[in-house]
């Protein structure tokens, strides 16, 4: 027969093997964390797609057909068509990053026949700077009279009782709380 000292040290090494087994697998489940997430955006067009594209003689119903409706069109031209394709790296506690980036431009002319068709990539993007300084935006400032005045009537000392003086809609029964209208809203023009 057993002493209780003998099962002692084996019941820890049970422990001890139990606590590394749910370790290890807790460790390894947070791998997936760490991993970098890639993420199709845009239009996923590929060279062989807008390659069987010809200039003069494709329309506007066959590239439909081929590439499917495009990601945007020029602002101010309604023939040139955009398809944006974008492929976009998530690596955790960073900033996400652009791995590659395409873009097809296709110019149409009034009868609806490819004109153009050009490839930009990645390389060809140009960075733009934020341009230093604000903006102003009219009303955003107000002087000490608008503070004061803004604030008057706001303060309705009867919306906090109940039943005859005003309870929950205010002492002039509106639905707002009465004159200050509890604090929503600028009370200046």
């Amino acid at each position: 027969m057993r002493s209780p000292q003998d099962t002692l040290p084996r019941s820890r090494s049970l422990r001890l093997f139990s606590c590394a087994v749910i370790g290890a697998g807790i460790a390894l489940s947070g791998c997936s964390v760490f991993k970098p997430n890639t993420i199709q955006r845009g239009s996923l067009v590929e060279e062989d797609d807008y390659k069987k594209l010809k200039v003069g003689e494709t329309t506007r119903s066959d590239v439909m057909d081929a590439l499917g409706s495009p990601t945007g069109r020029a602002t101010f031209d309604d023939n040139t068509w955009l398809y944006m394709s974008m492929k976009q790296v998530m690596v955790p506690i960073s900033f996400p990053r652009v791995r590659k980036q395409d873009m097809v431009v296709l110019t149409f002319d009034q009868d609806g026949i490819l004109r153009n068709l050009r490839t930009l990539h990645k390389d060809d993007a140009r960075y733009v700077s934020m341009a230093p300084g604000k903006t102003p935006t009219p009303g955003t400032k107000i002087n000490i009279m608008q503070q004061i005045l803004g604030n008057v009537g706001r303060y309705n000392p009867l919306s906090q009782m109940s039943s005859t003086y005003g309870g929950s809609t205010g002492p002039m029964n509106s639905m707002n709380g009465g004159p200050g209208h509890g604090g929503s809203g600028n009370s200046l023009p």
